[in-house]
């Protein structure tokens, strides 16, 4: 059954459902016409019984004398059943009705009426007695020859009506599997196509039931898809460029010590080689800076996994103290408030340290830098990281976030221009925000906004 398609499987379920149906409405319909049938039937022998009991037919002399056409039936047997005695036929009858035990009870009086079927030389007849005063019974049979043809087409015209109908109930179920499944075939080529060709392109969305809200979720993903694989490809483009200078200065670098190690050539002067030494270890440094924090990121891109309840105030001091290690004479002014959030505490400390470290490359000799924890309702703060540099120009102020950006000012300065860039995706991943404006000291403002709440002690 694996084998068979989606579409077959609901053409099969819809003729076998229909079937089903079919099978119950056509025997539920014969049994209702069979049952009205004889119940009419029945009924009219009783009232025709009834009147001939009260009638000359109920005397057995009179009974004798009077040909069956009275009743207005020639295939009608009439008699008159004795409780002591045998059965008295109408004149011109061919032989009496069928007679056994129900009828025999009506003329003792246990009953005061009975019906039955019975056959006799192989023809039904429908019998039905009445009593006809003390130890008698009226008793009329009527053939069932035509009723039982009728009963008979019936049974054979509900068959083919109902075959016929499981036909086109199939025909109908496979027609709407296969207009209910086109959005579902779609699917299947978009996603046989991103496969082979990697194509993200949405598929049109048709309607607005389940299939129709499917696509557009599936349209999400791949535009979800699209986004990353975009961010990727920048991210390898900018990592590319900003890898290719100092590997280009490294390696010049390292041509020129070994040439003037080769015999024959012409010495180099000790300063100018410790000079080149000095220029070789700072490019191995800013390398393994742009390396850590390309790994840093790319590990901030996937999602968080660890969630853990933190106090972002331990957070701030223990990023403090790594600040202070290696900011030289910048002072820190710490303004710190406990508060308790659910989050990735390496990643948090991280940003918290980029962006003490921003403040204090920027911060003049001798500079303070304000660190202040400041809440902003019942369920968000904002850490602020202000310094008391040159500011950030108006215009770079919506880039200074964005990877391996870098004002025209700070070009000559180390840094692989990825530290902002790894705030904000911390701040995103534990649903935040980072923005950046001017000091009042003068210099940058730069602020995280965190959700989470305070503990009152």
């Amino acid at each position: 059954m694996n084998q068979v398609s989606l579409r077959t499987r609901v053409g099969v379920l819809a003729a076998l459902v229909a079937a089903l149906v079919v099978v119950l409405v056509s025997v539920a319909a014969f049994v209702t016409v069979r049952v009205n049938i004889m119940q009419t039937l029945d009924s009219n022998l009783l009232q025709r019984a009834s009147a001939a009991a009260q009638s000359e037919l109920a005397d057995p002399q009179q009974l004798a004398t009077i040909p069956t056409e009275v009743l207005g039936a020639g295939d009608i047997r009439l008699a008159l059943l004795l409780a002591n005695g045998p059965a008295i036929s109408a004149e011109g009858a061919a032989s009496a009705p069928p007679l056994g035990e129900d009828e025999l009870e009506v003329a003792k009086g246990d009953v005061h009426s009975s019906a039955r079927t019975a056959t006799e030389d192989g023809v039904p007849y429908r019998v039905v007695a009445v009593q006809a005063g003390p130890g008698q019974a009226l008793v009329i049979a009527q053939r069932l020859d035509a009723t039982q043809q009728v009963l008979t087409k019936l049974g054979f015209a509900l068959p083919i009506v109902g075959g016929v109908g499981v036909v086109i109930a199939a025909i109908a179920g496979a027609a709407i599997a296969r207009a209910g499944l086109r959005p579902v075939d779609r699917l299947t080529a978009a996603t046989e196509r991103v496969a082979a060709t990697g194509d993200l392109r949405p598929i049109p969305v048709e309607g607005s039931d389940e299939l129709a809200r499917l696509t557009a979720s599936f349209n999400e993903m791949l535009g979800a898809l699209a986004a990353s694989q975009e961010q990727q490809r920048r991210l390898v483009a900018d990592a590319g460029h900003e890898l290719r200078t100092p590997l280009t200065s490294m390696r010049t670098n390292l041509e020129l010590l070994a040439a003037a190690s080769r015999p024959g050539a012409p010495n180099l002067p000790a300063a100018e080689r410790a000079e080149i030494l000095d220029d070789v270890q700072a490019q191995v440094a800013e390398l393994s800076t742009l390396v850590g924090d390309l790994v840093e990121l790319a590990r901030e891109d996937a999602p968080m996994v660890v969630h853990e309840p933190l106090e972002l105030a331990e957070v701030v001091s223990r990023a403090l103290e790594r600040a202070r290690r290696r900011a030289g004479d910048v002072e820190f002014d710490p303004v710190l408030v406990p508060w308790t959030l659910a989050g990735d505490a390496t990643a948090l400390e991280r940003a918290v340290l980029n962006l003490l470290d921003n403040a204090a490359k920027w911060s003049p000799p001798g500079g303070r830098v304000r660190v202040q924890m400041r809440p902003v309702d019942e369920w968000s703060m904002v850490l602020e990281v202000a310094d008391a540099g040159p500011g950030i120009a108006e215009e770079d102020l919506p880039l200074v976030f964005e990877r391996f950006y870098r004002a025209a000012t700070s070009r000559t300065m180390p840094g692989s221009g990825l530290g902002l860039a790894i705030v904000r995706q911390v701040a995103v991943r534990h649903g935040g925000a980072v923005w950046a404006g001017r000091a009042p000291e003068g210099g940058a403002l730069l602020a995280m906004r965190l959700p989470g709440h305070r503990l009152f002690t």
